[in-house]
């Protein structure tokens, strides 16, 4: 079933393409939330007339998402942990410790814009890349060090 999309969906497109999608997703999942509408010959012609609101929309978050990335790259933020034998750490630095550590510096941002594999687990320092945008990414530096 071919859509038009009104946002952007992971791993399916950006807002204002036209993508082939499963009738049953489409219908059951898009469409209902207001992320979708069916590609027909009207909505294909209100898309064409909306086609440069959508993309002028697009470039200024991606702008807004590059001057929020290079206030980011500069930060430097330091978790304490409690530490063992042999300098094991107990528990670890999950992302919503470093929002917390963010906000604290008043940097305001979501947890799951923090791209971690897994929670940091050892103390050093870390490059801990943060994803605003689809197109834009930034990197902080975490200091994880013994309490």
């Amino acid at each position: 079933m071919k859509i038009i999309l009104k946002k952007d969906i992971e791993k399916l497109g950006n807002a204002g393409e036209i993508v082939e999608t499963k009738r049953g997703y489409a219908r059951n999942f898009l469409i209902p939330n207001g992320s979708a509408v069916e590609a027909s010959s009207v909505n294909m012609k209100i898309y064409e007339q909306e086609r440069h609101a959508i993309e002028q929309k697009r470039q200024q978050e991606i702008a807004e998402a590059q001057v929020f990335a290079n206030k980011l790259n500069g930060v430097s933020i330091t978790a304490t942990v409690q530490v063992g034998e042999e300098d094991k750490v107990f528990g670890a630095v999950t992302s919503q410790n470093l929002a917390d550590l963010l906000a604290e510096k008043g940097v305001e941002l979501d947890r799951r814009k923090i791209v971690l594999d897994e929670p940091l687990k050892a103390l050093g320092v870390f490059e801990v890349p943060v994803k605003l945008h689809a197109q834009v990414e930034a990197q902080i530096k975490v200091w994880v060090v013994r309490e």
